[in-house]
């Protein structure tokens, strides 16, 4: 794999979506993949490659560093590991995902302490990591990836566009144009800071890297995992692999153009989320 043909992040990637992300990478594409944990990542790098459909050669091309989006010098020195490993390649797909929940039905019930934690982890920490990551991303000068470097030779290999993808993973609550039901303040205002990041960070890319990078946000639907156990009743549910699949589509098919969905936010079935 040369090193034009790029890396793939996904981060945290230790349960979950971000655990199904790497899967996916590793199975469907040939792209040296970076995941990260805040802890165990030798255990985490196992699961992995003992997973289902992932080939026996991966371990050659699966990095997992340890990463805590509440702890600046983590994410930083994760950068300094990807230039050293990785050097002069570029970032082809990046997915940002962390993510926590305090629930507040009420104002009354919520904690300085708790709501602080989620505006660290669900704003901050996107906005850390789009810090130390812009410098992966592609230049307009950058040749463009082929249209289709998935390097497998499988019916389930991923064809990723021929630009750079950066992605944040939003939430349909943080929607204010949704928002029909209130409560769960701090998330809600958390993961709205999400949408604006994108569309920041997507603009700012326009001019540093014109069609070869774009940014985008992404609601991936209610995943059955731990993150959610407490509202798995009454609602459609998706396994996380099913959603990391579903948004993998999503992302493959967005174009780098100004109306090709750069900039905004999108869910499992491909529909814009409005801000």
């Amino acid at each position: 794999m040369s090193a034009a043909a790029g890396f793939a992040l996904v981060t945290p990637a230790s349960r979950g979506l971000g655990f199904a992300f790497a899967q996916q990478l590793l199975t469907r594409t040939e792209l040296p993949v970076i995941a990260t944990a805040r802890k165990d990542c030798k255990g985490i790098r196992e699961r992995l490659l003992s997973s289902e459909g992932v080939p026996k050669d991966s371990a050659k091309r699966l990095r997992v560093l340890k990463v805590d989006v509440t702890d600046e010098s983590t994410i930083s020195a994760m950068a300094d590991t990807i230039k050293q490993e990785f050097p002069d390649t570029p970032m082809r797909l990046g997915l940002t995902i962390p993510g926590t929940l305090h629930v507040e039905k009420s104002p009354s019930q919520i904690d300085a302490t708790k709501a602080l934690d989620s505006f660290q982890v669900n704003s901050l920490g996107p906005l850390l990591l789009m810090k130390h990551l812009t410098q992966f991303v592609p230049l307009r000068s950058a040749p463009a990836f082929a249209s289709d470097s998935s390097g497998t030779n499988s019916p389930n290999s991923l064809s990723l566009p021929s630009h750079a993808i950066y992605a944040m993973m939003a939430a349909r609550v943080g929607s204010i144009s949704d928002n029909s039901s209130g409560g769960w303040y701090s998330y809600r205002a958390s993961k709205a800071a999400v949408f604006q990041l994108a569309k920041s960070f997507d603009l700012y890319l326009r001019t540093k890297s014109a069609e070869r990078a774009i940014a985008v946000a992404l609601h991936p639907g209610t995943v059955r995992t731990e993150f959610t156990k407490d509202f798995w009743g009454g609602r459609d549910m998706l396994e996380p692999g099913d959603a990391a699949t579903r948004l993998l589509e999503v992302l493959s098919g967005f174009s780098s153009e100004p109306k090709g969905g750069r900039g905004r936010c999108w869910d499992w079935k491909g529909k814009e989320v409005v801000p």
